[in-house]
């Protein structure tokens, strides 16, 4: 698969069908995944882990997701730059339980390369915080 590896704890498929969120503030999903990307961005792979939804972490035990993800980021290189494409709100992931979910596409450019395509994915849990359930870059 070379450099361009997908790791991702939940399938997330071409086709996400947004659900109903009138009345949903998705900042604090757009904040939690900031905030996970910047401890990816920083190497610390075992903390962002750590930091992730329960649904993530059962995917995979922490030393695989170490082990999946140092060296696919670590060849890109430094983060250049990171814009958001879109985000939207749903309550089904193919692959994954109901809940609510938002999809978080980012435009974002490395040291290494120039042009990725980063997906995160947070859940709202159960005390109503957000945590990252799944991570994709190609």
């Amino acid at each position: 698969m070379g450099t361009t590896r997908m790791f991702v704890a939940v399938a997330i498929a071409a086709a996400i069908f947004p659900g109903h969120a009138d009345d949903l503030d998705i900042a604090p999903a757009m904040t939690a995944a900031a905030a996970w990307l910047a401890t990816v961005d920083a190497g610390r792979y075992a903390q962002s882990w750590d930091d992730a939804s329960p649904l993530l972490q059962q995917s995979m035990p922490k030393t695989q997701w170490e082990t999946t993800l140092a060296p696919v980021r670590q060849p890109l290189g430094g983060l250049v730059v990171r814009k958001l494409r879109s985000a939207t709100y749903t309550t089904t992931i193919p692959g994954a339980p109901e809940g609510q979910y938002v999809v978080v596409v980012y435009d974002t450019r490395f040291e290494n390369r120039p042009v990725a395509f980063e997906t995160v994915t947070p859940m709202r849990e159960k005390d109503g915080s957000w945590k990252v359930s799944g991570y994709f870059i190609r």
